[in-house]
């Protein structure tokens, strides 16, 4: 069978099945072929193939390096038959034989393997793309391919001295001895003769990898002259020397002394997941808090950045210097430190704005949600970002640090490798943690094909921040967690019960000290934070009053009033005297001092307060000069000569051009950014769109030149109208002819078969241009039908 063979084969598959094999491989119709032929030659691309392959389980692969390796086309039985001999211990035919059928119904539906059930065949293309198969190494046509006609006849003599040798007979002589290697009589006679250490050699190469180096591999010896054990093998073509230091197993002997069998220990199922058994009810809650205080830091980091944002480096992401100073702020280590940090940025939270990082506009939405909600957001984020957290202060190829929020984190395939490990965790019995070795284990067997080291760390990687996230408790899924995985939308609604509920009051203390015995609701812990600064955390949080928290929050436009009625409204106990006396002593001397621009000025309607500056020494750096009994001007900035004031003990404002005091809010500081569309790590299309591809194709088969539009006016109609039918033309997948505005403004007609409609635009195949297109509703000029 050839290509054309195949193209036949996939113009005879049903719709149903040409539906499911796009869904499968999705890049097959990006573009959308204009044809069936199309589909089939961009199928069998060597790309094309290489992700099609990427995506198959161990046996599936088994099953068609198996077919591959077959001199024809093979049958179900055939393949069974050999596929039972690799199966160790006691076989169940019936679940090798399920498996087996799974498999070929996958290969057929991903057009890997196409035929009738009787005469399966690999896909064109597939043989060459799997090359080598199962381990195996090169045949002997290209293992002896550059040696010289006189050394193959010494091969052919030695090989079989009472048969044709080198005497000719008609054939090549790489064909005569590819033909000798691949007799199970010839390679037992030839293993025979050789020494017990050479055939320990040969037995390490049998499994892969087939290949080896050896010093003057291309030393020519004949059997008799033959003392090492790889001479041995060399002279009886048990090996082959592929280079001037390379040797390889021909395939054709590797064949025999597998004993016919293609791979070892294969298992038609999957390893089972091992662990220890956690009682699921205490993994929910473990996972629960940590998924409570994941939220919590996040919402600290982006309260802090919005006070005192750090800076953007040169080529993007963050110092290594902010990063620590953030964990330490955070009370994180420095890789927890960082995921957050990207996750944050991730959900939309956080973005680079004029050179520093800034909480964004959809950080004020995401604030006020409650935590089950903002912590879905989280997850969501964290599951399908395109980024590898775990590689923050590592060194890239050119020994360069790779930073937090850098874009050289990103990795192709880390969301996809983070959702199938979230898919392993929801797999998992309840209660049952499964180790990090087990997990690796299920996914080597689904995914053989991945380069296993990169696999191997982004795996790890996932495992230790699903467990900081809140995704798994105590190594188990927690049941929000595999709603996670399932992207079903249900994980806040499962985590909300296992919250703890959030007080909306304190316990004021003597020693300037507020005592929170739980989690704070969001208001109160925003207005805590502004006030007092955290002394401690745990099973309740201590926060100390101070001069300079009282300050900061009178500098956020907040007065003693203010603070005092807050307090004493969400106190459990009276305001103690020492609380007050420190809030109305701060206030009382808070903004006696004004500074303005001048540079800067300071302006105070006391001027012994002034007289009282000037005389400060600590002030003569300032270079301040009078211009008045009651302003000062400097030369310094104005943020400058705040900090400065502030630094000698007094309690100065900013205040603008008019003379309103400037109010210095925490959360003034944003950047332009929005919560992050909900996404996942699933990039298949849309089933309207599956749909539209698998009829724009049926159409260019059977119409390979493009319909013309009716001759004369382009249809008009009325908006409504026109809206009306194209939704009824969806539903019952009729044609139309509607008039268009292209960009330039002229009026054009088209042939359509409308899809779907949504946001403004209709995604439909164009007969006029076969190809599938999206056109704005408003250029739309009219509607008309058409028959079919």
């Amino acid at each position: 069978m050839t290509g054309t063979d195949f193209s036949e084969w996939l113009r005879g598959r049903s719709d149903e099945r040409l539906r499911a094999l796009v869904a499968a491989r999705p890049e097959l119709v990006t573009p959308v072929p204009a044809h069936i032929d199309g589909l089939a030659a961009r199928a069998c691309s060597p790309s094309a193939i290489g992700r099609a392959l990427d995506r198959l389980d161990r046996f599936s692969l088994a099953v068609l390096e198996t077919l591959a390796l077959r001199p024809g086309p093979a049958g179900r039985e055939t393949l069974s038959s050999l596929l039972r001999r690799a199966v160790p211990g006691d076989r169940d035919d019936e679940a090798l034989g399920r498996a087996l059928d799974a498999a070929l119904d996958v290969l057929t539906t991903r057009a890997l393997v196409y035929g009738p059930g009787d005469a399966l065949l690999p896909a064109p293309g597939v043989t060459d793309a799997l090359e080598p198969p199962a381990a195996l190494g090169p045949p002997a046509a290209e293992v002896f391919r550059h040696h010289s006609p006189e050394r193959l006849d010494v091969l052919l003599r030695d090989i079989d001295p009472a048969g044709e040798g080198g005497s000719g007979g008609g054939r090549p002589a790489g064909e005569r001895l590819a033909a000798l290697l691949a007799d199970p009589a010839t390679v037992a006679r030839l293993v025979g003769e050789v020494s017990p250490q050479a055939r320990a050699a040969l037995d390490e190469l049998v499994w892969g990898p087939s290949s080896g180096r050896l010093p003057n591999a291309r030393r020519e010896v004949d059997a008799a002259s033959a003392h090492s054990p790889i001479e041995q093998l060399l002279a009886r073509g048990l090996l082959g020397a592929t280079g001037e230091e390379t040797v390889a197993l021909p395939r054709e002997v590797a064949l025999v002394l597998r004993d016919g069998r293609v791979h070892r220990d294969l298992s038609p199922g999957p390893p089972a997941l091992e662990g220890p058994v956690r009682d699921q009810d205490l993994a929910d809650r473990t996972a629960a808090g940590q998924a409570f205080t994941f939220v919590r830091t996040v919402e600290d980091l982006c309260e802090v950045w919005s006070v005192d944002p750090p800076g953007v480096l040169r080529a993007g992401g963050l110092a290594v210097r902010d990063l620590r100073r953030t964990a330490q702020l955070l009370d994180l280590p420095e890789w927890a430190a960082g995921l957050v940090v990207e996750v944050a940025h991730a959900a939309g939270l956080v973005a680079a704005g004029e050179g520093e990082w800034l909480p964004t506009g959809g950080y004020d939405g995401w604030r006020i949600k409650a935590t089950e909600d903002r912590w879905a957001v989280l997850a969501v984020a964290w599951a399908a970002m395109e980024r590898a957290p775990g590689l923050i202060g590592e060194r890239d190829d050119r020994d360069r640090p790779l930073n937090a929020l850098h874009p050289d984190l990103r990795r192709p395939g880390a969301a996809q490798m983070r959702a199938r490990t979230l898919a392993v965790l929801e797999s998992a019995p309840p209660g049952l943690a499964p180790t990090p070795e087990s997990v690796l284990a299920r996914l080597a067997w689904e995914q053989p094909r991945r380069r296993p080291a990169l696999r191997d760390r982004l795996v790890r990687f996932a495992l230790r921040e699903a467990e900081h996230i809140g995704v798994t408790g105590l190594g188990a899924p927690a049941t929000h967690g595999r709603a996670v995985a399932r992207g079903d939308g249900t994980a806040a609604g499962l985590l909300a019960p296992l919250l703890p509920e959030p007080v909306d009051h304190v316990l004021l203390q003597a020693d300037l000290t507020a005592v929170a015995p739980g989690p704070l609701t969001t208001d109160l812990g925003r207005r805590l934070a502004l006030t007092a600064d955290v002394e401690s955390k745990g099973g309740a949080t201590v926060y100390r009053f101070s001069e300079q928290s009282v300050r900061r929050a009178l500098d956020a436009g907040h007065s003693a009033d203010d603070l005092l009625a807050v307090l004493e409204r969400h106190s459990a106990t009276p305001v103690p005297q020492p609380l007050r006396y420190l809030v109305t002593d701060v206030a009382r001397r808070h903004g006696r001092i004004r500074v303005g621009t001048a540079s800067a000025y300071i302006r105070c309607d006391d001027p012994a307060l002034l007289d009282e500056v000037l005389a400060d020494k600590r002030a003569h750096l300032l270079r301040l000069r009078r211009l008045a009994p009651t302003v000062l001007a400097s030369k310094t900035s104005r943020a400058a000569l705040i900090d400065s004031l502030r630094a000698m003990g007094y309690a100065p404002v900013a205040e603008s051009l008019e003379g309103d005091v400037v109010v210095a809010r925490a959360d003034a500081r944003r950047t332009e950014g929005q919560l992050a569309a909900r996404v996942t790590a699933n990039n298949a299309p849309d089933p309207e769109v599956i749909d539209a591809a698998v009829r724009a194709m049926r159409a260019g088969d059977s119409r390979r030149r493009p319909v013309e539009a009716p001759e004369g006016q382009v249809p008009r109609s009325p908006a409504t109208a026109t809206i009306s039918a194209l939704q009824e033309a969806i539903r019952q997948g009729s044609r139309v002819w509607i008039g268009y505005l292209d960009s330039q403004g002229h009026a054009t007609s088209r042939i359509l078969e409308p899809a779907r409609m949504e946001g403004g635009y209709l995604t439909a195949y164009d007969e006029t241009r076969a190809t599938v297109h999206r056109f704005a509703l408003h250029r739309i000029t009219g509607i008309a039908e058409i028959g079919r």
